[in-house]
């Protein structure tokens, strides 16, 4: 990469720091059809902590016949408990709960859905059964003192519903809000939202009580609007952002969902608008280039794409 690039460039009106929220551990490594193995996801992590990413989802504690590839959890968390980064997890009931307090967890994360159809294609129930079975989930966690986020996927489309009506949105993130979960994370699971949506939902929300300052955004890149649609959240406040290493990731419920945002794409962008993530985007790249040997295909990350045998020499 030539040296001075990407310029800095400061806009108005942005944020003057964003904390990256790498997801490329659980929910990118969760879509994939092999297994990777637990030294090389203990890696993962490892690698992208001296990056300088400060959130790292670890894995989920689901059942392993939902999700194989991320079976391994128990095994996985203690190899990263010299991992100086916030570690949480994804657990989908009380069960997974106790398992991951069990083990020192320290910050969990509830997965729900805006719409019928997906809460039951993902949790075999209405959205308001999903609701009730995390009430006591969030309550035990927040008692143990632990983190809690809430997920919500289908914010702004849903392959078997289509639209999805703004104020059934902010519905269930209301109710999540209200059971005590401390950040909502809203998820574009098939990629079909434009940044006028984005800045519809969020000035509801903002309508709602719910302030943006606990909210995040999860994009993903299906239609290309994943940036675009990351700016449009940044220009209303929120100064936390989902992405994933390399673009890895989908959802194995929603088949026309692709890659999360790449957080080196994620990474270019911000530094080019001056605002800091304490990333260091060579020793990024150099990772996902490294986990997508482990792979064995390239990664969709177009920052990745750009940058390739530039940065590798840092990780080995």
């Amino acid at each position: 990469m030539a040296e001075g690039l990407p310029m800095r460039m400061p806009a108005e009106g942005l944020p003057p720091r964003i904390r990256i929220h790498e997801v490329g551990p659980r929910d990118g490594l969760q879509n994939e059809k092999a297994v990777v193995p637990v030294e090389v996801k203990a890696e993962f992590v490892r690698r992208l902590a001296r990056a300088g990413l400060t959130t790292i989802e670890a894995t989920s504690f689901v059942r392993p016949e939902w999700v194989p590839q991320l079976a391994d959890a128990a095994e996985l968390m203690p190899m990263l408990a010299d991992v100086p980064a916030r570690l949480p997890v994804l657990v989908p009931n009380e069960r997974g709960l106790d398992r991951a307090l069990a083990l020192g967890v320290r910050e969990i994360a509830v997965f729900a859905s805006a719409t019928e159809s997906f809460a039951k294609a993902n949790l075999n129930r209405t959205v308001d059964e999903s609701l009730a079975m995390f009430t006591p989930v969030v309550a035990k966690a927040r008692a143990a003192d632990v983190r809690v986020r809430g997920y919500l996927s289908m914010c702004f489309g849903d392959p078997w519903e289509g639209a999805v009506p703004v104020a059934q949105v902010v519905r269930v993130c209301r109710a999540l809000k209200d059971m005590g979960c401390q950040e909502l994370s809203l998820g574009d699971t098939i990629g079909v939202a434009t940044p006028g949506h984005v800045m519809e939902l969020l000035s509801a929300l903002d309508g709602s009580g719910i302030r943006t300052g606990e909210l995040a955004v999860h994009f993903h890149d299906t239609y290309g609007q994943a940036l675009a649609n990351t700016l449009a959240a940044l220009q209303h406040g929120v100064t936390t952002v989902d992405a994933s290493a390399g673009g890895l990731g989908g959802c194995p419920y929603a088949k026309s969902a692709t890659g999360n945002l790449a957080t080196e794409d994620l990474v270019w962008m911000l530094h080019g608008l001056g605002i800091e993530t304490g990333v260091d985007l060579g020793r990024l790249t150099a990772t996902s280039e490294w986990m997508a040997v482990h792979l064995g295909r390239p990664s969709p990350s177009r920052t990745v794409r750009a940058l390739s045998g530039i940065t590798s020499h840092q990780e080995q």
